[in-house]
């Protein structure tokens, strides 16, 4: 059985399934789930059912992952049926967050630094991942994730729960000015070193998240720093451009 990381604000809702994958050196590739970055298909298919049966689905089951390209797009998922699962050609087309109101979906993101967020209505029962690279919380992609789902589904932002997983942190994620600049109106985001800066972007996923309208309560950040913690989660960073993703999902029941 794989291990799984979970928020156990989410473990508490019987509607909703989630986990984030990581590392298993006895698995392909260390179960890298990524079928863009150039290993075997046929080995990363392996782990993709794998990762299926520990998640604890049934074969109607659909998974749905997106062709993530750091853009601001967001892609409603209407009905059931697996896309970007067994090929990358039948992913979802240039998109960065999902929102689904179907049971037996699993919106899937994949990450190695970026910052996965899940979110989870448990009265409109509707459920999104959404990944956030610097390009993407420049743009608030989890603020208009947040909006389409009230758009859409009628959801309360006070309602909604939210779970971000690890991703690089402060500790480790230096840029230079072309990119923190882009942050400067929140000064509690980033410490300087010199002429660099140390960025912190899920504290800034957190802070969009707040402004959206979800209750601090409801917001739980795993603290894991996907450098710091390299044995366990895939770091592009750290391991000097790797191939590896691990992935963040979340299903309704």
């Amino acid at each position: 059985m794989v291990d799984f990381y979970r928020f156990e604000h989410l473990e508490r809702f019987s509607g909703c399934m989630h986990a984030v994958t990581m590392k298993d050196t006895s698995a392909p590739f260390s179960l890298s789930l990524a079928l863009h970055t150039g290993e075997e298909k046929e080995q990363i298919a392996v782990n993709r059912k794998m990762i299926a049966e520990s998640f604890g689905v049934s074969r109607e089951w659909c998974f749905v992952v997106a062709d993530q390209t750091h853009s601001d797009n967001i892609h409603i998922v209407t009905k059931k049926e697996t896309r970007g699962w067994e090929s990358q050609e039948s992913a979802v087309a240039d998109c960065d967050a999902l929102i689904t109101d179907q049971k037996g979906v699993v919106l899937c993101v994949l990450t190695a630094d970026c910052v996965p967020v899940l979110l989870y209505d448990p009265e409109e029962e509707v459920a999104a991942a959404v990944h956030a690279g610097w390009k993407g919380t420049k743009s608030k992609i989890v603020a208009k994730t947040v909006r389409k789902m009230q758009e859409v589904f009628g959801c309360s932002a006070e309602n909604i729960v939210a779970g971000i997983a690890p991703a690089i942190g402060k500790c480790c994620y230096e840029v230079g000015e072309e990119v923190a600049q882009h942050f400067f109106d929140l000064r509690e985001a980033f410490t300087t070193r010199g002429d660099k800066y140390m960025l912190d972007l899920s504290f800034v996923n957190k802070q969009q998240l707040l402004d959206s309208g979800l209750q601090k309560e409801n917001i739980k950040m795993s603290g894991i720093c996907t450098a710091c913690e390299v044995e366990r989660y895939f770091s592009y960073r750290k391991e000097q451009g790797c191939s590896g993703r691990f992935m963040s999902m979340i299903a309704l029941l």
